[in-house]
């Protein structure tokens, strides 16, 4: 890499000689350099663009920044303009906690562009950049996506630190709302999904009052709540608990991004239901098949329904390849599930629903099963990277 690096930058002082910027020139340098700092954008900032004689490179890696400068010529110092993120604009308000019951967050700063990912209330997340009404932030889970400024609240450092010493609440219930005054009948202040954490100010009979990260304060029904701090100091989940949380999504839509009960995506869903117990595992099913342990599923490159019933447990997860279905080995994953047992597996598939991968089955999932790449287990890597208890990820800790 380091012979490539110097090479494009012979390259580069060549072109440059011409006098103006020549994008073509810098933008192959900058693929290398993200082909080699930056590779998932999901997790990894990198952004360059041209503006008249200047360059500007953003990106929340330093090493990618500092190879991209040293691949100027001295002379040419000044047409750079490199950042770091979080931006130094935010003023310290590079904190924030998601203020709806769901948030979108889509892969560019404007409302047409594809939901990438979804953050439930109460969810603390990194804010690094601002553009136009949209803010580029990354989740618990290391996911960086754009969400609408009005579905989180700005914090700085000493706000976010009170949050996350603040008495709060869970809300439990599929879903629901919370109210103006102690009653279901009074008007409405916002929706409710399982997950939505809240700050506690009382309770009083059969109702709590809260505030939302924003200082709104509402009534939710006491019965739907737990006690945060309870809820985040549970055992390990059992297999048992993490097939139950799954099966309450039976019959929700698929929905692309989607992770709540309102919709949930493949890996979505899989993510979901290990939240909803307390783990936190990557975002997208491409992610979550590089990290627990890894199991026998396969023979010759297809599936092997005697290792599949002899290899897997309750609650591993499955992953699929579409690309198989085009007779390619190798390819991207594309599809995650839930493993039951003899045989069944649970997955969002149009909705959430209960399949199986053996041909005599009512419920057989050719289409599916066909396309088996791997399989890994998670419940047993708590707190190995990338599968965190959520007690012990530093952005959700109560620090006093």
């Amino acid at each position: 890499m380091g012979k490539c690096f110097s090479f494009l930058a012979m390259l580069l002082l060549v072109q440059i000689a011409k006098a103006q910027v020549d994008t073509t020139a810098y933008r192959t340098i900058a693929n290398a350099i993200q082909k080699k700092y930056a590779p998932d954008k999901r997790s990894v900032y990198f952004n360059v663009r041209f503006k008249s004689d200047s360059v500007f490179v953003e990106s929340t890696s330093p090493e990618a920044l500092s190879s991209f400068e040293n691949s100027f010529p001295a002379t040419e110092k000044a047409k750079l303009m490199s950042s770091l993120l979080p931006a130094k604009y935010l003023n310290g308000q590079t904190f924030g906690v998601t203020n709806i019951s769901v948030a979108n967050n889509r892969s560019q700063p404007f409302h047409g562009a594809e939901l990438m990912t979804q953050t439930l209330l109460g969810t603390p997340i990194q804010v690094l950049k601002k553009q136009g009404g949209f803010y580029l932030v990354k989740s618990p889970d290391g996911y960086l996506a754009w969400t609408d400024g009005g579905s989180i609240a700005l914090m700085d450092a000493a706000q976010f630190k009170a949050w996350q010493a603040a008495k709060k609440v869970v809300f439990v219930a599929d879903y629901g709302h919370a109210f103006t005054v102690a009653s279901k009948s009074a008007s409405r202040v916002s929706d409710l999904v399982a997950g939505n954490i809240l700050q506690l100010i009382s309770t009083n009979g059969d109702f709590t009052k809260v505030s939302f990260p924003d200082g709104r304060q509402a009534y939710v029904p006491a019965e739907q709540l737990a006690d945060y701090n309870t809820w985040l100091k549970r055992p390990l989940p059992t297999a048992d608990a993490i097939l139950s949380t799954a099966q309450t999504l039976v019959g929700v839509p698929y929905l692309w991004g989607g992770t709540s009960i309102k919709g949930v995506d493949c890996s979505g869903f899989t993510k979901t239901a290990y939240f909803l117990n307390g783990i936190i595992i990557p975002r997208d099913a491409s992610q979550q098949a590089l990290v627990g342990q890894a199991l026998d599923v396969l023979e010759n490159d297809s599936i092997s329904v005697e290792k599949c019933l002899k290899n897997l447990k309750p609650g591993d997860l499955m992953f699929f390849s579409a690309a198989k279905r085009r007779g390619i080995n190798g390819g991207r994953v594309s599809h995650t599930a839930i493993y039951m047992g003899d045989g069944q597996f649970i997955q969002s598939a149009g909705m959430v629903k209960i399949s199986s991968i053996l041909p005599t089955a009512a419920n057989y999932d050719e289409h599916q099963t066909k396309t088996l790449v791997g399989a890994r287990r998670m419940l047993t890597e708590v707190g190995k990277p990338e599968i965190t208890k959520i007690e012990n990820h530093q952005w959700y800790l109560s620090k006093k």
